[in-house]
């Protein structure tokens, strides 16, 4: 037979146990009462915390009591010996509870018994802060002091305060970050409005009235446009407009990583799926659950990763890396690309069956030199803005203005943004003047050659010659021709010149005829 020191490491040991794996607090809170009830001789026990809200002490775990017995267990902080233990920070100890006036018996429990019923209540603190009591009926033998019952019991309360406490971190960190998300829709809202509803081009209205259609169905959506369109904040605005809008939604871009990265990315892995793999992690399919995944670039999928993604917008499930587990989930499938998916089936690169799932309903969007008339109010838009990240005030000149509009702008909303923000860094005045844009947008020609010309497209020989000259170094290659890493490496791909790169894994480069 065990001793009671025995009984009562034990409680504790569990106890720990309990709190270092807690998720629901009124869960582990009932295991911990459990606890003390199996190993030690006790009746009832019960444990009240002060709510804020109301102002009042509640019953929030208990055993021994009835559901209906719990619910009437409210206090006032100074009411009865539990608030008087909660108002003053000190246990209280009851030898026989129906000769002590100040017990209430609130809960009802302990009127048809006729033994002789001892009562303990211990705070439940840390410092000076309580956070509640903690209180039982008969706790130990009678034979045992019931002192020692006190000091024992403060020790549990101390282990359920730190639970308690922290849970009300948690519930405090949760409240801040829902407020944060409040505040970051509040400023998405704000950008959908400027840059969707403000617009005074037909064509994007015509894409804000098939946003609206398609927003609350199921059906998954292709977005097509050049880069820096605005792909990505009509994804969002998709999800905001849908029922999904209080679930995740979550970004993948395609081209970002190697494929196996990718696919431990968008499906996830188990420990020891590969090496590094020390623990399993969730895919963003997994992150996304009943929310949106919107997968950028898509086009550069490797046929591998086509066909389980095909596999999964059919039938909602997948496997982690490393696991036969099937795995379901409810995803919206938003898609986009600045490739002609239709000319990457027909080279056999893109799977067809994929292309005719991602295409259900297909929104294009169009560049930004066809909706000039929207480039004043998204300046506008975009100075306001970054007057609240860099602190000053900037306002374009008439002929500044004017330039903008005749600008082609090859890299559309982003190349403008880009550019405005130059002007935040480099701008010596207010005003911004005309000669400043040029400067920044390397336009050297006379005022009067008006409309600005996009850049020439340069030729595959071109791209060679300057990739040679660099040692086939993109970027580098890149600032030459006047184009972005991005823009020269769609163009590396688009004209198939990887077969003229070296070899560099340790291999010497294949030699010239």
């Amino acid at each position: 037979m065990k001793t009671l020191d025995a009984l009562k490491l034990e409680v504790l040991y569990a106890t720990h146990e309990l709190i270092s794996q807690a998720l629901d607090l009124e869960d582990t809170l009932r295991r911990i009462l459990r606890i003390l009830a199996e190993k030690l001789h006790m009746k009832r026990a019960s444990l009240v915390l002060f709510d804020e809200t109301q102002g009042t002490l509640r019953i929030k775990a208990s055993y021994g009591l009835r559901p209906e017995e719990e619910a009437q267990g409210i206090y006032a902080p100074e009411e009865g010996v539990t608030g008087r233990v909660f108002s003053t920070g000190e246990p209280c100890l009851v030898s026989d509870v129906s000769r002590e006036p100040l017990f209430l018996n609130r809960t009802g429990a302990r009127r048809l018994t006729k033994e002789v019923i001892s009562f303990i209540a211990v705070p439940v603190k840390i410092g000076e802060e309580t956070l509640g009591v903690l209180w039982v009926d008969q706790l130990f033998d009678q034979q045992i002091g019931l002192e020692e019952d006190v000091r024992f019991l403060e020790v549990v309360a101390f282990l359920i305060a730190q639970l308690v406490k922290l849970k009300h971190r948690v519930e405090a960190r949760e409240a801040r970050l829902r407020e944060e998300n409040l505040s970051l829709k509040d400023e998405l809202e704000g950008r959908f409005t400027e840059f969707m509803y403000g617009s005074r081009s037909p064509r994007m209205r015509e894409v804000l009235n098939l946003v609206k259609q398609v927003a609350p169905t199921r059906a998954t959506v292709l977005l097509l446009g050049e880069s820096g369109t605005g792909k990505t904040l009509t994804a969002r605005l998709i999800h905001e407009l849908s029922p999904r809008r209080e679930k995740p939604f979550v970004k993948v871009n395609c081209a970002a990583l190697p494929e196996n990265l990718l696919e431990a990315e968008l499906f996830g892995y188990e420990r020891g799926a590969f090496t590094g793999a020390t623990s399993s992690k969730p895919g963003r399919l997994e992150t996304a659950a009943g929310g949106t995944v919107f997968l950028d670039e898509i086009g550069e999928l490797s046929p591998a990763l086509q066909g389980k993604l095909l596999r999964f917008i059919q039938e909602r499930e997948f496997e982690r890396l490393g696991s036969t587990r099937t795995i379901r989930v409810d995803v919206r499938v938003i898609a986009a690309t600045n490739q002609n998916l239709e000319q990457l089936v027909a080279e056999g690169r893109f799977r067809e069956d994929l292309y005719y799932r991602l295409n259900v309903f297909p929104i294009w969007l169009p560049p930004l030199r066809e909706r000039r008339e929207d480039i004043p109010g998204l300046t506008r838009f975009l100075l306001a803005k970054m007057e609240r990240i860099y602190g000053r005030h900037l306002v374009l000149s008439p002929q500044a203005l004017d330039l903008l509009m005749r600008y082609p702008f090859p890299g559309n909303v982003r190349e403008l943004e880009n550019l405005l923000e130059r002007l935040f860094i480099v701008a010596r005045e207010e005003v911004v003047p005309e000669s400043l844009i040029r400067q920044l947008l390397r336009f050297k020609g006379p005022r009067e050659e008006a409309p600005l010309a996009p850049p020439r497209e340069p030729s595959a020989e071109e791209i060679l010659e300057a990739l040679r000259k660099h040692q086939f170094v993109i970027a580098r290659a890149a600032q030459e021709l006047g184009l972005s890493f991005r823009q020269l490496r769609y163009r590396i791909k688009k004209l198939a010149l990887e077969r003229h790169f070296p070899i560099r894994r340790g291999r010497p480069p294949a030699r010239r005829a």
